[in-house]
């Protein structure tokens, strides 16, 4: 186990062994409750936490928002406090509580790294029991939609209420017509097209990378993979191959020779991805890499007007690099996971209130929010936006690939996010490349 989770381990045992010696108990564990979770568990008057970062005004936080509400409507014997935490600051948050073994008991969590320190750390139980209560309802995901929560046989920890495309390249077609660009397909493409723009005073990709995750997560996951390919990075995180190989330097160039070149806004590093989006649908950008949060961001705050001329596409193609084209990064997306602390009635009750968000009802109503998820279900057309069907039309069509942190150690992903940053700023591709083997070969060993 990795030494900061053997760390995490050690202070939950110890908080466990003062909090026994003080008589104290989980004010959520119940024993009299049935083993069968149904309409919200056992009516026995139990009480229930929910934590979440669906804190803005994007229509699929108001649908999240809205199913916890719906949920507390039905079931007046569960006494529900959710809190709505902002993205920011919410994983700093959930760690501060982990590290103290106080987790909510119904939590929203990442697929891949976030989660897996979670399990690791003993702080997460299986979500199976609905799987066997509503066998169509899992039935109904997408290939792959579990690998990231299955994390022992036969065990599933969480459900994903999203597909997680972070890559899509949004552009603004009257501005490519205006200045007769060409949608680029390949790298000399796209520098092309930055060139123009900017000679027209046209930002040619608007960013907003305030909060550092962003660059990672939409640019560098499948620019990077067009350099490298998909299996070099798998063995880079597996300790295989080194971050500070030439490949992956490269990689970090290709991204340095955007900055270089001014493909985005002065300040990217000081705003963010709403105000990105914003000053993109204004028509100040010709071109957004972004992810699928945006169509829900533009539908709930651009208008039609503004939306008509977006189109999207993937990200271009790099001459002689070992990856695909036509690919997205991504995979499945965050889902609410249950904490170990909760049992009897409690647990329950918050496994209803799990199915109640991931299940088909939840499901339809994110998706109606112009949400990707990554369930089956027919959609009419008049419930979400052109823009969303556009989206989801590329999606059908691409391979998906890794997003980076969703696979490093949190500690590797904070060290490229903070690198991408310093690239922005001049730093050097070598000196982060090196940063993040650091990082990464400290949080394995």
């Amino acid at each position: 186990m990795k030494k900061r989770l053997t760390l995490v381990v050690t202070l939950i045992t110890l908080i466990s062994l003062l909090v026994a010696a003080c008589g104290g108990s989980n004010n959520n564990t119940n024993t009299g409750g049935s083993n069968k979770p149904a309409d919200g568990g056992s009516k026995e008057k139990v009480k229930l936490t929910i934590w979440h970062n669906f804190a803005g005004d994007d229509l699929r936080a108001q649908a999240v928002r809205g199913l916890i509400d719906e949920y507390k409507k039905n079931n007046p014997n569960v006494e529900l406090d959710a809190q709505a935490i902002p993205v920011d600051g919410y994983r700093q948050r959930l760690s501060t509580v982990a590290a103290g073994n106080e987790m909510p008991d119904v939590f929203f969590v990442y697929a891949g790294s976030q989660s897996q320190e979670f399990f690791d750390a003993g702080l997460l139980q299986p979500i199976t029991p609905l799987e066997e209560k509503y066998p169509e309802w899992k039935g109904n995901f997408m290939e792959g939609a579990f690998d990231r929560f299955t994390f022992e046989p036969n065990q599933i920890y969480s459900a994903p209420i999203a597909l997680s495309a972070t890559s899509f390249l949004y552009y603004n077609k009257d501005l490519f017509e205006q200045y007769n660009v060409k949608v680029p397909t390949t790298w000399t493409e796209l520098m092309a097209a930055v060139k123009t723009f900017n000679d027209n005073k046209i930002t040619p990709i608007a960013l907003g990378n305030k909060a550092p995750w962003v660059a990672q997560s939409t640019i560098i996951g499948s620019l990077a993979d067009r350099v490298t390919g998909t299996d070099w990075f798998l063995k880079a995180v597996k300790g295989e191959a080194s971050f500070q190989d030439q490949v992956f330097v490269d990689a970090l160039g290709k991204f340095k020779e955007l900055v270089d070149n001014k493909a985005f806004q002065d300040g990217a590093n000081s705003i963010d991805n709403t105000q990105a989006e914003q000053y993109f649908i204004q028509g100040n950008a010709a071109m957004m890499i972004s992810g699928a949060w945006t169509l829900t961001n533009l539908a709930a705050s651009a208008t039609e007007e503004q939306v008509a001329p977006i189109e999207v596409t993937t990200i271009p193609a790099i001459e002689g690099g070992a990856g695909k084209a036509g690919t997205i990064s991504g995979g499945p997306g965050a889902g609410f996971a249950l904490s170990k602390n909760t049992t009897g009635a409690a647990k329950d009750a918050a496994l209803e209130l799990i199915y109640a968000i991931s299940g088909p009802d939840g499901q339809k109503k994110i998706a109606e929010s112009n949400s990707m998820i990554m369930y089956n279900m027919d959609l009419e057309q008049s419930n979400v936006s052109p823009l969303y069907l556009k989206a989801f039309n590329v999606v059908k069509e691409a391979t998906i690939t890794p997003v980076y942190d969703a696979y490093l150690s949190a500690e590797a992903a904070e060290s490229i996010n903070n690198g991408l940053q310093e690239i922005m700023m001049g730093g050097k591709p070598e000196d982060v490349a090196k940063k993040l083997q650091d990082a990464q070969t400290r949080s394995t060993q």
